[in-house]
């Protein structure tokens, strides 16, 4: 039996700003690793048959992987769990176990499934065939590792614990890389089994991190208390959404193909890697801040639209202006990132092509994360299936019409075009509070 937890108020947390910042450093040290993972992968493998193949299902178990993972990061998970914290303390250890039980059961379940659909097209379809079955049975493992961690990811956010992720997934990173290190001679499959040891190692910090912020031990069970129920009921309208979003760079792994590039998949990849760098660094350290910031003051409404717009204009403006820096560089920017080892230099050129096009949906992108959270805080998640699929039939539509004239640089734009419509349209969605 789970032992409760000590009765006290919850923890004020202290400005959003200030908690972004003094996050900013941890990620750097401890999360940076991640970002370099694609320049040297770049440098190791190139471009060739194999990296497109890892791409490729990287892609498509991280839209398997977001049936779980998008349960908690970012998600309805937070208010609820701060709203339990506040007007039930008690119920508390045993609702964070019914989750951890549940999370365990599905993502068990969504791996089972969603790997056995990979390995039957592995078997028919991709080459080599080998590698492709290699990467998809250790991928599937990975996919309860990524639900698990992000379980407890979730869980220590709404308790404004966030200097855990950062720290957990440093460690499980430092162990991927010794691992890719030591095993680069085996080519990209040595890639998902490093990342697989990292989340493990990610999850054991975590836990340890976990039960010295709670106070108790959370020990998983199958109940289904109402606010579990609750969450079930907001999080599956996420997670649909979540599922529809993701299967966009399935479709534009798929389409890189009809641009006639060797490799085109590989390379639009890398330059989307370099053009998110900005926007991951605010999903870092500010947004999981704005998520719980904005879930406390949803009942507060002129609170929440005022945080709500100043960090609307921060974020774009930020954006805006390190796109344009990138934009300016991005020649010398990308041949000091990638043109090392194994990749030639009409590579490189041809991610600096594709740069800028990426890099004009970065600052929408940033919007559209910020109103989704806004929605979340107020469990107005009934829209998120709605908006997945205005999302996916927007890069759909954008990638037909670019695709033919623009090649590899098309398929960028049409990310950017879509960020730009979904975000448009979550801010004309968002409620607007009546004494604001």
């Amino acid at each position: 039996m789970t032992s409760a937890p000590p009765a006290t108020a919850p923890r004020t947390p202290p400005g959003m700003a200030r908690t972004a910042l003094l996050l900013l450093p941890l990620q750097a040290v401890f999360r940076g690793g991640e970002a370099l993972l694609p320049l040297f992968l770049a440098a190791w493998f190139g471009r060739n048959e194999e990296t497109d193949l890892y791409y490729l299902l990287a892609a498509y178990f991280v839209f398997a992987g977001a049936l779980i993972t998008g349960a908690f990061q970012d998600s309805a998970v937070v208010p609820v769990l701060i709203e339990v914290e506040s007007k039930a303390p008690a119920q508390f250890p045993n609702v964070a176990g019914a989750l951890f039980g549940h999370t365990l059961a599905i993502g068990s379940a969504a791996a089972a499934a969603m790997g056995s659909i990979a390995a039957l097209v592995a078997l028919v379809a991709l080459h080599p065939r080998g590698a492709a079955l290699e990467i998809v049975g250790v991928m599937s493992i990975g996919i309860v590792a990524s639900a698990v961690r992000s379980f407890y990811v979730g869980l220590l956010n709404a308790r404004g614990v966030f200097h855990a992720h950062p720290v957990g997934s440093g460690l499980g990173m430092a162990v991927t890389w010794a691992i890719l290190y030591s095993g680069r001679a085996l080519g990209v499959r040595i890639v998902p089994i490093g990342l697989l040891a990292g989340e493990v190692v990610a999850i054991v910090v975590l836990s340890i991190l976990a039960c010295r912020a709670l106070a108790f031990r959370i020990v998983p069970n199958l109940d289904r208390p109402e606010p579990v129920r609750r969450i079930f009921s907001l999080v599956r309208l996420e997670v649909a959404g979540s599922l529809i979003t993701r299967i966009n760079p399935v479709i534009d792994q798929l389409m890189s193909g009809l641009a006639g590039v060797v490799g085109g998949g590989t390379l639009l990849r890398y330059a989307g890697d370099v053009a998110s760098l900005p926007t991951s660094i605010l999903q870092a350290t500010l947004f999981p801040v704005l998520l719980t910031r904005l879930a406390r003051e949803a009942s507060r409404p002129a609170e929440f639209a005022a945080t709500t717009r100043r960090t609307l204009a921060s974020v774009i403006a930020l954006l805006a202006g390190f796109s344009a820096l990138f934009v300016v560089f991005r020649r010398p920017l990308c041949t000091l990132l990638f043109l090392h080892g194994a990749m030639d230099a009409a590579g490189v050129a041809r991610i600096a092509a594709i740069l800028p096009w990426a890099l004009a949906g970065a600052a929408p992108f940033g919007a559209l994360l910020v109103l989704a959270r806004a929605h979340v805080a107020l469990q107005n998640s009934r829209i998120m299936p709605g908006m997945g699929i205005l999302n996916s039939a927007c890069n759909a539509a954008f990638n037909l019409a670019f695709v033919g004239t623009f090649g590899l640089a098309g398929i960028a734009l049409s990310t950017s075009m879509t960020y730009v419509v979904v975000a448009l349209v979550f801010w004309v969605r968002l409620p607007r509070p009546t004494n604001a």
